[in-house]
């Protein structure tokens, strides 16, 4: 069986749940119509709303910005370029549930060009000044080819091997007995102390470790991830979110856009054509200000106009940081030890600069070396990622000058976007010093600083050690039998919510646990054969550490 995201710390098949012919179940008849809060409009927000809307319920979906979240597509006036994602924009095909999603919405996907990949027609990796060219990995010298063995003689010491077949064979239980005794064991690990104790680099000089950070295999370098906990990686590598990358071909915001349209077959409730746009007429209510529960018990949510209506359930996916920062949020609406999960997430920084060209000219060969003008570049100068994008041979095409996290990311942030560029073009130019990469630009660039975005404050959460009982509360909070009535009826979900963030899997996972959440809580239930993830949560649910 091919690979599938199946987060090992809830293996729930997702995928085939969502592809059951008879759906996800109902709601009774006097639960239709029902209005259900949903508190933001990104990818997680517009699956809730659909999914929602499928079993009978009347989702509302309140959004401060646009449609998509960090699913946000910028695109190059009048130029038919490809268009500069400037959230999520590489898409593994092992994330099954999300392109469920994809297919049902009809949108094609490419390959993305990282490093080394298939689709990829060369690759640069610069290093303290010394260029190598490769089309393949066997085109790259002896050292590389030994980091890469370091890290393969890492996994294994963890046991990835066997992981990583228990996952291919939706093994539940094996993937159970392998994965918690490691979460135990390594809960307090960062990923740079794992490496430097693993079997393989261990045994090997400091330079392996810079190497494997500045470079890295897959989408390339890893040292902006080397402060946080080793198991968020082993969640990346082991199910194959590393690697066979698509994107979406019209930007990767076509996707929410097209659920929110998506118009429903047979309902039990609405009529057939109904879509989330259709009960949302003129868009989604404007971004929530307020969340407190009213003197009825019911869950109040004011918009930023002053509006304010009352509802059953609410589901929350923006990023948790808002819910204190940017939303008076009722403290009593959760337990303190869930706030505390919340305030403790770790944002990753995140920025990206776009450019576009007249023509993808990286692939005229140069006469004297046969190789390409310009490559897919891995460097340790500022730029640190470059990607080149094209859809047509001749037309216009679109070059991610540089894709940065962390530190930097920072470096960056002060800086305009003509500022940007220049440097960016600067340390380009030391490794490229024949092509004028500058003579085939076009328009303005396009450029982001999530950390700097209001309503986000930071591109994904990624866990740093000892953070592992946090992230165990936030994806468990779905569900709720056991918690006091005042914390009931308000869900969370998204990618930060899920144990994968940073992965647009994790924002449909924690949506579909939100959705059977609320669901159960209107009286409805799953269909029979097709059990939802809260029907087996007890079989698969996350192990809990002690306190």
């Amino acid at each position: 069986m091919s690979m599938s995201m199946l987060v090992p710390d809830f293996p729930f098949s997702y995928d085939t749940y969502l592809a059951h012919p008879a759906g996800l179940g109902s709601l009774p008849a006097d639960a239709h119509g029902t209005p259900v809060a949903i508190i933001g409009g990104g990818l997680a927000g517009v699956i809730c709303a659909h999914e929602l809307l499928k079993l009978g319920a009347r989702p509302v979906v309140y959004e401060s910005a646009a449609l998509g979240g960090r699913m946000r597509t910028a695109r190059f006036p009048d130029s038919p370029a490809p268009p500069a994602d400037l959230g999520a924009m590489r898409f593994p095909r092992s994330s099954r549930a999300l392109f469920h999603y994809i297919d049902q919405a009809g949108l094609r996907t490419a390959p993305f060009p990282n490093p080394l990949a298939p689709a990829t027609p060369s690759t640069v990796i610069e290093l303290g000044g010394e260029r190598h060219y490769a089309r393949t990995a066997a085109d790259l010298p002896p050292l590389f080819h030994e980091v890469s063995r370091c890290w393969e003689q890492c996994l294994r010491a963890a046991n990835g091997d066997a992981l990583r077949a228990a996952i291919a064979q939706r093994d539940h239980h094996a993937i159970k007995d392998l994965w918690n005794p490691m979460v135990a064991r390594l809960d307090d690990e960062s990923f740079y102390g794992f490496l430097a104790r693993a079997p393989g680099f261990a045994e090997q000089p400091f330079r392996y470790r810079e190497m494997f950070g500045q470079v890295g295999f897959g989408t390339g370098g890893w040292d902006t991830d080397f402060p946080n906990s080793i198991l968020e990686v082993l969640r990346v590598v082991l199910t194959g979110a590393d690697e066979d990358h698509h994107r979406i071909v019209a930007g990767a915001d076509a996707l929410p856009r097209a659920i929110w349209r998506l118009p429903l077959g047979e309902s039990a409730h609405w009529p057939a054509g109904t879509s989330v746009a259709t009960v949302h007429p003129g868009g989604p209510r404007m971004g929530a200000r307020r969340i407190h529960r009213d003197a009825r018990g019911e869950i109040a949510v004011t918009d930023m106009l002053g509006n304010t209506a009352s509802y059953a359930a609410v589901i929350v996916t923006c990023q948790t940081w808002l819910l204190s920062a940017r939303i008076d949020c009722d403290e009593g609406l959760f337990h303190h030890d869930l706030w505390s999960a919340m305030e403790r997430s770790h944002y990753m920084q995140s920025s990206k600069t776009f450019v576009t060209v007249d023509r993808p000219f990286w692939r005229d060969i140069h006469p004297g070396t046969g190789q390409h003008a310009m490559s897919m570049t891995l460097t340790d100068r500022l730029t640190r990622a470059t990607s080149l994008l094209e859809d047509q041979p001749n037309g216009p095409a679109t070059i991610c000058l540089s894709y940065t996290w962390n530190d930097d990311a920072l470096k960056w942030l002060a800086l305009d976007p003509a500022e940007r560029v220049r440097l960016m073009l600067h340390s380009l130019r030391m490794i490229y010093p024949d092509v004028d990469i500058a003579a085939h630009i076009r328009g303005e660039p396009i450029t982001v600083s999530w950390e700097s975005d209001p309503n986000f404050m930071g591109a994904f959460k990624n866990n740093l050690p000892g953070h592992y009982r946090y992230q165990q509360r936030l994806f468990t909070h779905f569900m709720q039998d056991s918690i006091a009535p005042q914390h009931r009826g308000i869900y969370l979900a998204g990618d930060d919510i899920s144990f994968t963030a940073g992965w647009a899997e994790g924002a449909v996972t924690t949506a579909l646990n939100a959705v059977w959440a609320v669901q159960r809580q209107l009286g409805g239930r799953a269909c029979s054969g097709n059990p939802g993830p809260g029907d087996v949560f007890d079989e698969l649910a996350p192990l809990v550490l002690g306190s």
